[in-house]
């Protein structure tokens, strides 16, 4: 992605280059075969059932690829916006999202190209390994500063090494769990990948059970 001024760290280890995604998208149109494998699909089902409202006004998915969590994503939302860096991939999201007219798909680098107005979703999907440090604190101040209050943080990543992220799901996930604006309401962990669903409350430091599904219901 981009350099961020916030990486000032000599010693910090380099984001994933821009041109990485660039020859990825030239040698395959899917190269994570994000549409045909049941892997994808199983952890895509699993991301919509963890999110604890039915329902959404205002969802933002930064990093959306081909856009198949996007058409996910948008039967639970009222208006969606997905966004990536790569062309060509932006051309098949548009593509498979062209009869959703409540979806919007951009061209956006970020962190530095964040959009305005504020959403009640975020979906950060294999996504924040790509990010120095520097970088992941900037998108995550970012995206609680957009978060409405009662907004839901939806956070998912691969977990096995790979050459060319510049961290772990592991570190990623316990940056973001760090954040003192927001409280971990769902988590979910397996060999392949990590969950975690986050809030950012309406009143600070309430605790995560005065938060849950059943909670907001009355049922406890």
């Amino acid at each position: 992605m981009t350099t961020s001024r916030h990486d000032t760290a000599a010693n910090e280890v380099a984001g994933t280059p821009g041109d990485y995604f660039t020859r990825m998208y030239a040698d395959h149109a899917d190269p994570w075969q994000l549409a045909d494998r049941w892997y994808e699909q199983r952890k895509y089902a699993l991301t919509l059932a963890a999110l604890p409202k039915p329902a959404y006004r205002s969802a933002f998915e930064p990093g959306c690829s081909v856009g198949v969590l996007s058409g996910l994503l948008a039967g639970r939302c009222r208006a969606l916006l997905s966004c990536d860096r790569e062309e060509r991939a932006l051309d098949q999201a548009r593509a498979r999202l062209a009869h959703l007219p409540h979806v919007r798909v951009e061209r956006r680098l970020l962190p530095d190209d964040w959009p305005q107005g504020t959403f009640d979703l975020v979906v950060l999907s294999e996504l924040l390994y790509y990010f120095t440090v520097g970088d992941t604190a900037d998108l995550l101040d970012r995206t609680v500063q957009s978060l409405e209050p009662g907004g839901t943080l939806a956070l998912v990543h691969w977990r096995h090494p790979v050459a060319h992220h510049a961290r772990s799901a592991e570190a990623v996930h316990q940056q973001v769990r760090g954040h003192p604006a927001l409280v971990r309401i769902a988590a979910h962990r397996e060999p392949d990948f990590l969950l975690d669903v986050l809030t950012r409350p309406h009143q600070p430091g309430t605790p995560a059970e005065r938060l849950s599904v059943a909670a907001t219901e009355g049922l406890t």
